[in-house]
Order: structure tokens, then C-alpha cells, then sequence
């Protein structure tokens, strides 16, 4: 039995537009991120030891390789990415979280031009977050490929994702072609803020 499977959308594939269209999402779930699932499984079985759980394994990721550490971060990273989305969201940090994105970052628009900066930034394939840092402040950061900031590989900036937009052209290309800006402006329409609040608390209570 495979250890690892690819979840379930909340939504229909045509429920986030035109801000995310149905083709890129269909692609997006059922090709992409079930290959890093297959991908993963099939790497797993090489290995004659324990499958930890999948934070677990990101937190100790440099003792294994690189394929590991690619299909997990990318199952990961498209786990998350899924659920901090909604057809209905909501468009506001409220209470502590928006109290610490203000404290951080001076306001919501302020994190959003950082987090727009951080994407177009990034050079080809990877991610940005705004994540908690195992101090308990938020950071806003981006990663390679499949990174992701709990990883050990990662040198600085590591913490708990709470929120990540894909910047892969996988993410957003068949509706904004080579317009990222376009994509990462259009993301915040359907970023459930809610679902971000749920995930900071969640962090914060990992933190030791």
C-alpha cells in the first residue's frame, strides 16, 4: 500500500475562475501533482527503513536524496497550495494573524507587493511563502524547484509555510502565458485567508 496519495479538492476544477481557469487546474492536480506522489511512493520503496510522516521527513530532509527530497517538498508544496484556496474566501487576515502581518510587514498591501516581489524574483521553477519562523514572526521568502522552508537543506529562512504561491509556469501559464505578474496579482482573489489563519495556529503550536 502506497504511504502517500494524492488529496481531494474541496472544489471543482472550474470553481476558482477566471482567476485560476479549469484546464490549468485539472492539469495542475491530477498530472503534476500526482506524478510527485507516484514519484515519491516509488522512491520510498528503495528505502529499507520507517516512512515517517511528510513534516517529519521535510525536517530531516537532507538525509535523503535527491529524489525524495524533490517529490516530497512537491507533494507537500501542492498540498498546501490547495488548501489555502477557495471559490468564497475570505480576503483579510483578521485577529492575531492580521495584527502580526501589520507588525511585520506595516500592512496587508505591503506583504502582498513583498510576496509579488519575492515571486518575480525567483529565477525559473520554485515558490514563495510567507511562512512562521521557529522564533514565531512571519517571513516572507522564496525557494527553488520543490523547496520549501522547513527543510534542513534550507540555510536561512526556515520556519512553517502558512501560505505558498506556486511559481512554476505549470501553475498559471495556458491562462497568463509568460505574464507572472498577471498570475500573482490574480492570486490573492482566490487565496482563502481563513484557511492561512487555521495554518499559523497550527504553527505556532509546533513551535518549542
Amino acid at each position: 500500500m502506497s504511504p502517500f496519495k494524492l488529496p481531494q479538492l474541496s472544489y471543482t476544477y472550474d470553481a476558482l475562475e477566471p482567476f485560476l481557469d479549469k484546464e490549468t487546474m485539472e492539469i495542475h492536480h491530477q498530472r503534476h501533482h500526482q506524478a510527485y506522489v507516484d514519484h515519491l511512493n516509488t522512491a520510498l520503496e528503495k528505502i529499507n527503513e520507517p516512512i515517517p510522516d511528510l513534516e517529519t521527513m521535510l525536517q530531516k530532509i537532507s538525509e535523503y536524496g535527491p529524489a525524495i527530497r524533490n517529490n516530497s517538498g512537491g507533494h507537500y508544496n501542492h498540498s498546501l497550495f490547495w488548501e489555502i484556496l477557495s471559490p468564497a474566501p475570505q480576503l483579510k487576515p483578521e485577529g492575531k494573524l492580521s495584527e502580526k502581518v501589520i507588525t511585520a510587514f506595516g500592512s496587508l498591501d505591503q506583504l502582498k507587493t513583498e510576496m509579488k516581489k519575492n515571486g518575480l524574483g525567483q529565477f525559473g521553477s520554485g515558490w514563495v511563502w510567507l511562512s512562521v519562523k521557529f522564533n514565531g514572526s512571519l517571513m516572507i521568502s522564496s525557494t527553488a524547484n520543490q523547496d520549501n522552508p522547513m527543510m534542513d537543506t534550507q540555510l536561512t529562512n526556515r520556519g512553517f509555510p502558512i501560505l505558498g504561491i506556486d511559481v512554476w509556469e505549470h501553475a498559471y501559464y495556458l491562462n497568463y502565458q509568460n505574464k507572472r505578474a498577471d498570475y500573482l496579482d490574480a492570486f490573492w482573489s482566490v487565496l482563502d485567508w481563513s484557511s492561512v489563519e487555521k495554518k499559523y495556529e497550527e504553527a505556532l503550536s509546533k513551535i518549542k
